[in-house]
């Protein structure tokens, strides 16, 4: 299921509590919390807990969770699926941009 960028809105809350999952099928996390744009009115990002200790090394992992792009989203319904750049991620070392993952 794709997102509908010109479907009416639903509540932004309805996302938390989501389990969120790469494209490939692999767990990533679930949904705790969104970054907001206020100016924009839109969503930036999902903050994720609960997260799949084999996606993100020991110092992710003892912070309470990652922020992840919302542009990294593919498509949202009973759960959320994101592209497959967290598992790229893990195979190179976690070569990544500051704004991409953020602890």
């Amino acid at each position: 299921m794709a997102i509908d960028r010109d479907a009416s809105p639903q509540e932004i809350t309805s996302l938390v509590g989501r389990e969120v999952y790469s494209n490939n099928g692999v767990y990533v996390g679930e949904v705790e919390d969104l970054r907001l744009d206020l100016d924009a009115e839109g969503v930036t990002g999902l903050a994720l807990h609960q997260l799949n200790t084999e996606l993100f090394d020991a110092e992710t992992a003892s912070a309470r969770g990652v922020i992840v792009p919302y542009r990294w989203v593919q498509a949202v319904g009973d759960v959320v699926l994101i592209n497959n750049i967290v598992e790229r991620l893990h195979e190179d070392d976690g070569e990544i941009g500051e704004d991409d993952v953020v602890a």
